[in-house]
């Protein structure tokens, strides 16, 4: 009996649409709660398309790339969390066009 496999290039396309969306997502929410999901589903997509090489060269570093990139958005969540509670607090919003640091 012969297993059937899905193709590495239905892997890629995925990828590439999953990245497209976050980056639509991004460009055109103003929650900023909303723009740090599309930024993670787009570390998500490039997961994705890491492991399907590692998987399709037979070679470890695509996986190893992948636990950095976890690594990094999970660090990234806790602080972008925390800014968004603190932005919430002194703002009263978390809407990106109403937020300018800059200004007191």
């Amino acid at each position: 009996m012969i297993i059937p496999t899905v193709p590495p290039s239905c892997y890629l396309v995925l990828g590439a649409i999953l990245f497209t969306i976050g980056v639509i997502g991004a460009l055109t929410r103003r929650n900023a709660i909303v723009v740090f999901m599309c930024i993670e589903l787009m570390l998500n997509a490039v997961n994705v398309s890491f492991i399907t090489l590692s998987r399709f060269l037979n070679s470890p570093h695509g996986v190893m790339f992948v636990f950095f990139v976890m690594a990094v958005a999970a660090a990234e969540a806790a602080v972008g969390l925390a800014i968004f509670v603190q932005l919430y607090r002194t703002r009263e919003t978390i809407n990106v066009d109403e937020i300018n640091l800059m200004k007191w």
